[in-house]
């Protein structure tokens, strides 16, 4: 379907969600890595998603109990859900181990234990990653790792299948990802020479960028791709290995489209006032508008080209999406489509400010059949008290 046809049948601001994109990133993620290569799509990227999962994918990362709910009721086998999260209660565990999910992420010694405290509680063998921390807030030292490796045998209830490892996102150097494999081989190496413990499983986030306001988005991606595929595939001959992305699966999935309401000239400066806004549309690494991501103008143009500023409907001057956009003819009416919004965008923003309705969400599935999945919800009710009686 094309982009015309699509900003006809929704209501603006919309976003449009594309599953033939979605499968097609999967395939040439499985096509660099080879089948030996386990791939894992990250919820938190786009959970609307899971509603297109490609055959390609072997696992789930969800890491809130909120991501958990959308998996049951998008009807996931939660046999392949890897429940990470730095923050797990004994709660939200028990209720993953009901769901029957596949394993669990340890990023603490608390949590470990508290995993170790639910197999014991609903009689089931667990399986746990122990995440190894990366610098930041998640996962833990080194040692504490070593430490419940060293200690396995005193909790038969729990499997250490392996270790999760991710550092961050927007990747852009190989040796990054070189230097990170390399360690993640010489620490199994080292819990095998030291403990005699066998990692059966490597859950490796690669955080691979991906390319907001290059005209070769998918080029310098592929490239990218490629780049890291040798360190990749021989950590994979070393260890069972998954790797687990979000944003480069789902970036170039999603077209966000909003309406022109309003233009205008302040002291020569051309301006489109749009109802959608930086509430709803966010590039990684765009900072007031100064960097131009692919921009479709809809309809046909006519008229002088001018370069645009183009800002939303909110109250501050951060509201800006883009500055000096060349576009012939921008009128009141138009519909602009925003690409490559498919990771993160729609729930990164400040989503309730202003108390802006939240926009209609569409699927587009790989057979070309459109579906609304969202319609407009009314932020006011989040944001203020609505008194027994009153009209919603």
């Amino acid at each position: 379907m094309d982009l015309g046809s699509i900003a006809g049948a929704v209501s603006t601001p919309a976003y449009c969600f594309d599953g033939a994109a979605f499968a097609e990133r999967a395939r040439l993620v499985r096509g660099a890595f080879g089948p030996g290569v386990g791939l894992c799509f990250s919820v938190k990227a786009n959970p609307f998603l899971l509603g297109m999962l490609p055959g390609e994918f072997d696992r789930i990362e969800v890491c809130s109990p909120g991501e958990l709910k959308v998996c049951e009721r998008a009807g996931t086998d939660m046999e392949k859900v890897v429940y990470s999260g730095v923050n797990k209660g004994p709660e939200d565990i028990a209720r993953a181990v009901s769901d029957g999910v596949g394993v669990l992420t340890a990023e603490s010694p608390r949590q470990y234990e508290m995993i170790c405290a639910e197999a014991l509680r609903s009689g089931r063998n667990l399986r746990v990653l122990l995440r190894l921390t990366a610098g930041s807030q998640f996962g833990m030292d080194a040692s504490e790792v070593r430490s419940l490796i060293a200690g396995r045998a005193l909790h038969p209830e729990v499997h250490i299948a392996g270790l999760h490892y991710f550092s961050g996102t927007q990747k852009r150097k190989l040796s990054v990802i070189e230097k990170e494999t390399a360690m993640l081989a010489a620490f199994c190496d080292s819990l095998r020479e030291e403990y005699g413990y066998r990692t059966e499983w490597l859950e490796y986030g690669t955080g691979l960028a991906a390319d907001y306001f290059s005209p070769d988005a998918d080029g310098a991606e592929a490239e990218r791709l490629n780049a890291a595929a040798p360190a990749i595939r021989a950590l994979s001959e070393r260890f069972p290995l998954t790797v687990e992305m979000g944003r480069f699966f789902a970036a170039p999935c999603g077209t966000y489209f909003t309406t022109v309401c309003d233009v205008k000239v302040n002291e020569g400066v051309s301006y489109a006032i749009l109802d959608g806004g930086l509430h709803q549309l966010r590039y990684d690494g765009q900072l007031q508008g100064m960097q131009i991501p692919v921009i479709t103008r809809l309809g046909a143009p006519d008229g002088e080209e001018r370069l645009w500023t183009l800002c939303g409907s909110l109250c501050t001057t951060a509201d800006v999406l883009a500055r000096n956009v060349p576009l012939r003819g921008l009128r009141v009416g138009d519909t602009l489509a925003f690409h490559r919004v498919g990771a993160y965008s729609a729930f990164e923003g400040m989503a309730l400010f202003l108390s802006r309705d939240l926009p209609q969400i569409w699927l587009l599935d790989e057979n070309g059949r459109l579906r609304r999945v969202r319609d407009r919800i009314d932020a006011d009710g989040f944001n203020g008290e609505r008194k027994e009686g009153q009209p919603a």
